[in-house]
């Protein structure tokens, strides 16, 4: 589904690496999830909630992106087996700049486990119970009081998971930046990156962003009202 036009020639900025819905998004549940930090231990449970179904429309964005969308944002382009990810782990010790134009192995099992934690946060949040049962999720009443409590608890320990992998992911890009001389943070903003090679990455149409985002917007609607229509 991606377009067969090819990243354009470097200027001052470098190559086109990153599209906008990918930034978009990337940027988007770091606001997000510091603000249902916020509006939880403020008790803004309202703003928890929609913080939430927000989290839900863009990671749902995301995995679809992720198989049809821009080639550097599919996981099928930066996902790599067990044999690639501990050869390139072999090279962390050099100082040279890394030349993977997007997610390099290593990386990438970052990426698939922040992905993994605030969907697993965002799918206990849905089921989970507060101890008075005065504040749910919209499908909690498909489960026992007990088991919606159980997800309360998952939906604490998932969220201790995210801050555990924020961490890393900070502290990787501090070494890339430190210690490889390697800028992560300007791509994800910008879009682009100096290589040394064109990538010759293909970008998917802005009219298949707009689809995507039309259906998470139905299936977090769908998953509001309880899985009813």
């Amino acid at each position: 589904m991606a377009s067969d036009a090819p990243s354009t020639a470097p200027d001052a900025r470098g190559f086109k690496l990153w599209d906008a819905p990918t930034r978009l998004v990337h940027w988007a549940l770091v606001g997000l999830i510091g603000f249902s930090w916020w509006s939880a231990r403020t008790g803004h449970m309202d703003w928890h909630r929609w913080s939430g179904y927000s989290v839900l429309a863009l990671i749902t964005f995301r995995l679809i992106w992720g198989v049809v969308g821009s080639q550097s944002a599919r996981f099928s382009q930066f996902v790599k087996g067990p044999r690639a990810v501990l050869a390139y782990a072999r090279t962390l010790g050099d100082r040279a700049p890394s030349s993977t134009p997007g997610h390099n192995p290593v990386g990438a099992l970052s990426v698939l486990a922040l992905l993994a934690a605030i969907l697993t946060q965002v799918v206990t949040g849905l089921f989970s119970v507060d101890i008075d049962g005065l504040e749910s999720g919209p499908l909690a009443d498909r489960v026992s009081f007990d088991t919606g409590r159980q997800f309360a608890q998952w939906h604490d320990w998932s969220f201790t998971a995210i801050q555990v992998l924020v961490l890393a992911h900070v502290a990787a890009v501090v070494f890339y930046l430190v210690y490889k001389r390697s800028n992560l943070i300007r791509p994800m903003v910008t879009g682009r990156r100096r290589l040394d090679v064109d990538p010759q990455l293909a970008f998917a149409p802005p009219w298949l962003a707009l689809l995507i985002a039309l259906v998470a917007a139905a299936v977090t609607y769908w998953v509001m009202k309880g899985l009813r229509v």
